[in-house]
């Protein structure tokens, strides 16, 4: 624009004066390149308005200061805009490492193999900038078993990170005390519930938050998977001949938090054999939307799916589940992908 203003300003009659069109090319030039370039370019636009209004006879009068003021003062606007824009960028970068931090913190990633099982999990935030909400996650080994847990809080933002936080503390800690499943998600329970009662105030909604939570048990021993529903949605399972099919529980418990006691927690058992796999997942899944206002058909989507691994399993589902609600999903989406692999061990680690 520089080279055209200045070529046509020469060309037309001297009665039309064009200088003033170059106050647009220090802000064309900041959109497009660094600050030390819009600087220089700046003053090569104040040099060929000086010459064009030269050529124009206006030396001696108060337009040619004009025209330079005009563009200087248009310079400096833009320098400083882009200053304060680089300011911006700089803290939101740094909000996304501490943010990244906290989710890796929290939500630490699961091992890609644990016993005989190979493992996959993905996280979707319904938020664009976001990297961690109320889904949550966590596997870990015991002598004799994989012990898992796949949870949603209610409610979003920073408490239900903090309640998502506290459950899987818990879990941590208490998967290797406890000897049994109930013990375990009755331990849960008792943590949850202390957690809720810490954080009471009087402004709080403490008294009506909860959490979904499916704890699960895979044994070293056994072609079986042992789990406990506390509100939470089934798992689909997948058998290595391509039958798939939900694993629902015909006794599921209180979603944690809701004051769930021990005769509540009455354990699920299932087949599980080599080269089977599962699906764990929070209801972000079912509750993805197309343009059509229409519900994700995850069982059915999952029951089409073809893979060769966990890993695999997630790309294509989450491809799936993004291209069907056109990028946009109403809730956050928690998924874990558990295959067991074709060798069992006859003595566990």
């Amino acid at each position: 624009m520089l080279c055209i203003v200045t070529a046509v300003g020469f060309i037309v009659p001297m009665e039309i004066h064009t200088a003033s069109l170059l106050v647009a090319v220090p802000a064309l030039t900041a959109g497009l390149t660094t600050p030390r370039t819009t600087a220089l370019i700046t003053a090569v636009a104040c040099v060929a308005a000086v010459g064009l209004d030269i050529r124009d006879g206006l030396l001696h009068t108060a337009t040619l200061p004009i025209h330079v003021v005009d563009i200087l003062v248009v310079g400096g606007l833009v320098l400083l805009v882009w200053h304060l824009r680089d300011l911006d960028s700089k803290a939101l970068s740094q909000v996304r490492s501490v943010s990244e931090a906290a989710q890796h913190a929290v939500l630490r990633p699961l091992p890609r193999r644990i016993g005989e099982l190979r493992i996959a999990s993905v996280y979707h935030s319904a938020a664009a900038q976001a990297q961690i909400g109320g889904d949550l996650y966590a596997a870990t080994r015991t002598p004799h078993s994989v012990r898992l847990i796949i949870g949603d809080v209610r409610g979003h933002g920073l408490p239900a990170v903090d309640d998502a936080a506290a459950v899987l503390s818990a879990f941590r800690e208490a998967a290797h005390r406890e000897t049994t499943l109930p013990d375990l998600v009755a331990t849960l329970e008792q943590s949850v519930r202390r957690h809720f009662e810490e954080i009471r105030t009087p402004e709080s909604d403490s008294d009506e938050r909860f959490i979904t939570a499916l704890v699960l048990e895979i044994p070293d021993d056994s072609h079986e998977v042992h789990l406990i529903s506390c509100g939470h949605p089934p798992p689909m399972r997948r058998s290595q001949q391509g039958h798939t099919e939900l694993l629902r529980s015909p006794r599921p418990a209180p979603p944690l938090g809701l004051g769930g006691t021990a005769k509540d927690y009455r354990l699920d058992t299932f087949n599980l054999a080599a080269g089977d796999a599962l699906l764990l997942h929070t209801d972000g899944l079912l509750e993805a939307r197309g343009p059509n206002g229409v519900f994700y058909p995850a069982f059915d989507r999952f029951a089409a799916l073809r893979w060769s691994d966990a890993d695999e399993l997630l790309q294509r589902l989450t491809t799936d589940l993004l291209d069907y609600a056109r990028g946009t999903l109403e809730d956050d989406v928690a998924l874990v992908a558990i295959e067991r692999l074709p060798e069992l061990r006859d003595t566990p680690a």
